[in-house]
Formats: C-alpha cells, structure tokens, sequence
C-alpha cells in the first residue's frame, strides 16, 4: 500500500469539512430529527409547566421573562421530565451542567436515561446512513441513504452492546476507583486545597485519556463496519483497535475534532453566558441556544467525516473513489475498487 497517499490529520480534518459542506441535506436531516425527538419530551415539560402555573398572575410574568422565584417553587415540587427544567439549561449554564454531570459520573433521572437509550438507539439507526454518505462522496438520495441505515444497523446495535459494557465498566469501575479510592488516598493527609485540586484534575486527565481511547476504537470500528462491510462488531472492535494503535494520526485528528468543539463552547460562553431578564434578549438568548446546536451538529458530522476520510487515505481508498454509481448494495470499499477499475480501463 503506497503511504504516500495518505493525508495526515489536517488534511483528514479539511477533508471533512469539505464532506459535510457537500452534504447539507445530512446536518439538515439531523436537525430536524432531533427536534422531532425533542419536541414530545418538550411538550410534557410544558404541560407541567402549565398545570402548575394555571390562571395566576405569575404566569404574565413568567411568559415575559425569567421568574426565579417562580422557577425554584416549580423545581421543588417537579418530577420527572418536568424536573429537568432546571436554571442551568439556559446559556452557557447547560454546557457546564453537562459536563460536571460527565465528569463526576451523575445519575440520570429515569425519565431522561429512557429518552437518551432511545436516541442512542435511533442514532445508531441513522448513523449508518451517515457514514455510509460521506464514505461514497456522492449523493446517495433516500433510498441509497436508508438502505445503508438498515444494512448497518443490526451491526451497529450488537457493536453498541459492546459499547455499552466498555462505557459502564469505566463510569462504574474505573471513575470510582480514580476520584473515589485514589483520591481520598492521595489527599487523605493533606493540608492544601490547591493540591488537592491539582490530584482531582489529574484524576479527570486519565480518565479523560481512557474515555477517549474506549471512543476513538468505537469511532473506527464503525468506520470499519460501513467502509468495507464488515459484519462482524467483535472483529470491527478489533479491526478498530489496530488501526488506533498503528496511525496516531487517529489521535491527532481526535484532538483537532475536540479542539474545534472546545471553540464552539468557548465562543457560546462569550456571546451567550447565561439568561437575561426579559424583553428581546431573553429571544436572542434562546436564538442564540438554537445556533450552538446547530454548530454542534454540525461537528458531531465532522467528527465522522473526518475519520473516515482519514481512514480511507490512510488504507488508499480515497484515491479510488468515483463519481460512477453502482448497484446497491455495494460497499463503499466494493464502490471504490470498480471505480478503480473503470478508471483504469479506460
């Protein structure tokens, strides 16, 4: 295989920004799925809300703008999904909110755990689609698209399984025995909270580490399953995990992925802190809420448009790959080799 053709994690990275760009219609399927998912879960908050608020005064107020009086009374009596609707889901407050609850591994309530196990679910079915879309770097129209999404979602879900085991041994093991066990260790005897903080943070860092390793084998072994139609999961696992450890330009790529989405939070912080009072800034605020997860969107694609055209470059399948269509359902490492030899025959 002639390593010249691959392209290295900025070229990866750039590769895929140009997929996603060439692909609208993918960023505009998943928003709109994700507000369709959203959208039961929001009205049963807003019938709480309703209910609670009836015919009172209060509720002119709290139409106008945000009531935090109001707001704590709804909190200490809601359950639920309605016990979500908590002051840190606006502004910058969720994205911190967020990540405190990934961080110190906090439970979900039952009602949202149901709701991410579903999208999780729903997700795996699109996600086959997905990649299978920026893998052939053409159209593929809904037939192509959904047939891609039935072929890989079996697959995926015996690979989420896997994912799943992975993912609960780290959050119930290993994040336990990090910033539980050790730390109370390393700190029992300790006199300064500043090196208390600095163990805590380097707790985070290598579970951090872990969690990012666990994804990025996940992440390539999906790759592997939709680029060259593997059936297998365990064998996609391990094909995933050779991969990783053999090109770290994977890492790189990861990182370069993170660092842009470290961006993006960082500007939302700026331009969008937390809630105003009311009037026009408490929509700018929510418009502004709408646009993050947009972009976030947006980077979750590029996240797998990357690693494919890293994955494809560095394996010299990107060179192959054509314009002409084939029969579904073709592979898209099938696709690229009779691409390869229409073009050479010619």
């Amino acid at each position: 295989m002639d390593s010249s053709s691959e392209i290295g994690a900025a070229g990866a990275f750039r590769e895929g920004v140009r997929r996603v760009n060439a692909a609208p219609l993918v960023l505009f399927g998943m928003c709109a799925v994700t507000l369709l998912f959203a959208l039961p879960l929001s009205l049963a908050v807003r019938e709480a809300i309703a209910s609670h608020l009836g015919r009172s005064l209060t509720a002119d107020t709290v139409a106008a703008g945000v009531n935090y009086d109001w707001w704590q009374e709804f909190m200490a009596q809601a359950s639920g999904l309605a016990a979500t609707f908590a002051p840190s889901i606006i502004g910058f407050g969720a994205v911190l909110d967020n990540l405190s609850g990934l961080l110190d591994n906090l439970p979900l309530a039952s009602a949202v755990a149901s709701a991410v196990a579903a999208w999780m679910i729903l997700w795996s079915f699109l996600s086959g689609g997905v990649l299978d879309r920026y893998a052939r770097m053409r159209p593929t129209r809904a037939h192509g698209f959904f047939a891609a999404c039935g072929t890989h979602f079996w697959r995926f879900l015996r690979l989420g399984i896997l994912a799943f085991a992975a993912y609960y041994f780290l959050f119930a093991v290993v994040h336990g025995l990090l910033l539980d066990r050790a730390f109370g260790a390393l700190t029992r005897n300790m006199t300064e909270e500043r090196l208390g903080f600095a163990v805590r943070v380097a707790g985070y860092l290598v579970f951090g580490i872990l969690l990012v390793a666990v994804n990025l084998v996940f992440d390539y072994a999906r790759v592997r399953i939709v680029v060259e139609d593997r059936r297998s999961a365990i064998g996609a696992l391990l094909a995933g995990a050779r991969f990783v450890r053999r090109n770290r330009g994977a890492v790189l790529l990861y990182l370069l992925n993170g660092a842009a989405f470290a961006v993006l939070v960082l500007l939302y912080a700026i331009v969008n802190p937390g809630a105003p009072g009311a009037g026009v800034w408490m929509w700018v605020t929510l418009a502004l809420g709408q646009c993050y997860i947009v972009f976030r969107h947006y980077l979750k694609l590029l996240f797998y448009s990357s690693e494919v055209a890293f994955f494809q470059s560095a394996l010299a399948h990107a060179s192959y790959t054509a314009a002409p269509a084939v029969v579904w359902p073709d592979s898209p490492a099938a696709e690229a080799i009779l691409n390869a030899d229409v073009s050479a025959g010619g």
